[in-house]
């Protein structure tokens, strides 16, 4: 298949699949040249994009997709060891979700301070100075 037709199906652009391909995710089992320079795209192609939206999907960067896809292909790695970067993932996550609840309640406590301003500017006072006294300003 042509890559318009494979981004459509994948839910992909084409530019993302040069781009994946000038990276070295996708190689000569999932893409033949054709004579006239165009690519055709297998079926293997399909599974691949599968498997990189899937990796992507929890949170891979690149080297690890590169890494991963290598493992997959080379089939190197032990059990143990694909356990144990699963456990770092998870652990990678869930300081990232820690990061995020932490934003989440700055960034409450900043609607509800601005909210006060508006309607009980003495209270968004009270709320100011309780925050300095916590961060001892």
């Amino acid at each position: 298949m042509k890559i318009q037709e494979l981004a459509d199906l994948m839910g992909l652009t084409p530019h993302t699949i040069r781009f994946y391909e000038k990276e070295g995710l996708l190689d000569g089992r999932h893409i033949q040249r054709e004579k006239n320079n165009y690519r055709n795209y297998s079926d293997e192609a399909i599974e691949r994009l599968r498997l990189i939206k899937k990796f992507q999907g929890i949170g891979c960067s690149l080297a690890e997709l590169k890494t991963i896809l290598q493992d997959h292909d080379t089939n190197e790695r032990t059990n143990q060891e694909v356990i144990e970067w699963i456990l770092q993932k998870i652990n990678e996550i869930e300081r990232k979700k820690e990061e995020y609840d932490h934003m989440l309640l700055t960034l409450n406590w900043m609607l509800t301070y601005r909210k006060l301003l508006n309607e009980d500017p003495q209270q968004a006072e009270a709320m100011m100075a309780e925050l300095r006294l916590k961060i001892n300003i």
